[in-house]
């Protein structure tokens, strides 16, 4: 009996052990499935469309920029210089006139019967005067005879110098009786372009009071600027090396930048404001600069060689500072550093980080990081893989 429950005792952990090893083959089976699964493969990131260009290297001009007031060559107000009735305009308003051209009439009738009444008093004291020189010279002869006495033939000339001082009188009263009458006319000083008449035909004028029009010589014009009081001495070096160019920029104007020279250096700092007052002259001979406008000037000091230069919108600001993206051999980006002196026309030159011939992003940077993968637009409909080149930084043709 003993010998029987043992041997029945015994068996039920073999049984035992042997499931638990089926189930621990079969946990160990199942693990090996799930670690021969394959993993699921990262999706590559789409390349960015970006718009590169080349590092270049070439002269650019050394200029100092500012915002200009266009004003007239010259101003003239038209005064009259005699009263009376303005008869006649003989111009429209805002019409181009030329120096000696007709411009206004006043009433000459009162001044030419003036100038009549002149020269009728002249007739006159002409024919006293020459009765009074014939009667002292009479006088003078009789004198020499004994026949007079002295103290009378003085009075008869006397008497004969004041008639010829009468005489002048009257002709100088006929000079300007003619001058009154040139007067009723009025003619331009000037070559320029006139304004709004501030009297109308029918209204009385007087001497010096209100002008009647103002005539603006817009050809050639100027333009007034000022440039801080630091680059005095660049401006005062390049002077005396000769004249130095200017241009202007009509702000929303298509059109190419007036050229002209600078001509005046005020002869002291504004001490309100730190700057020096210059001023430029410009042909204008197509009338694109107008008196009163605002417009950008560029004063060309020099032209400095070998500059490196990549448009300015191609530099983007990082927390370390100014940056730009370099096209690499696998069509990717790489941020690098860049030193910008200045930017000219949109052009941005570059002191250091970059070399001639390197190829950037120039639009699009916005949705770059560092080894952004690109391509490069060819124009707006089509874009293309950039492909690789064997020198790191130059992308071969698209």
């Amino acid at each position: 009996m003993d010998l029987r429950i043992c041997t029945r005792q015994r068996s039920r952990p073999t049984a035992t052990a042997a499931g638990m090893l089926v189930l621990a083959a079969l946990v160990s089976a199942g693990c090996s499935k799930q670690q021969a699964a394959p993993q699921p493969q990262p999706q590559q990131r789409p390349a960015v469309p970006v718009v590169v260009g080349k590092v270049t290297q070439k002269t650019i001009p050394v200029t100092l920029t500012a915002v200009g007031n266009v004003e007239a060559f010259s101003e003239v107000s038209i005064k009259a210089q005699v009263a009376g009735a303005l008869l006649a305009v003989h111009f429209n308003e805002g019409d181009f006139v030329r120096k000696g051209q007709k411009l206004l009439t006043i009433d000459p009738r009162p001044y030419q019967a003036a100038l009549a009444q002149a020269q009728a008093a002249l007739a006159r004291d002409k024919a006293v005067a020459a009765n009074n020189r014939l009667q002292a010279e009479r006088y003078t002869k009789l004198l020499a005879d004994g026949l007079v006495p002295a103290q009378q033939v003085d009075t008869f000339l006397s008497t004969a110098d004041a008639s010829d001082a009468v005489v002048s009188a009257d002709e100088a009263a006929i000079k300007t009786a003619e001058l009154n009458l040139e007067y009723c006319t009025i003619y331009s000083p000037i070559d320029g372009r006139t304004g709004s008449l501030l009297l109308k035909p029918g209204n009385l004028v007087k001497v010096a009071d209100v002008p009647i029009v103002l005539i603006n010589q817009v050809i050639p014009i100027n333009v007034k600027f000022s440039v801080p009081q630091q680059f005095w001495p660049d401006v005062k070096k390049y002077m005396a090396q000769g004249t130095l160019r200017v241009s202007a920029t009509v702000p929303r104007d298509p059109g190419l930048p007036e050229e002209g020279r600078l001509t005046f250096v005020d002869n002291a700092v504004d001490a309100t404001t730190g700057t020096i007052p210059l001023r430029a002259t410009f042909p204008n001979s197509q009338n694109r600069l107008w008196p009163g406008l605002y417009v950008n000037v560029l004063l060309k000091l020099s032209d400095q060689p070998n500059a490196i230069v990549i448009p300015a919108q191609a530099i983007a600001q990082g927390q370390k500072g100014a940056f730009v993206y370099v096209v690499t051999s696998d069509t990717t980006v790489e941020a690098r550093a860049v030193v910008s002196s200045r930017t000219v026309e949109d052009e941005a030159i570059i002191e250091q980080g970059l070399q001639p011939g390197e190829t950037i992003v120039v639009d699009g940077l916005a949705r770059l990081e560092p080894n952004s993968r690109i391509s490069i637009k060819n124009n707006k409909n089509n874009l293309t893989e950039a492909a690789p080149t064997d020198r790191p930084g130059r992308p071969g043709t698209p």
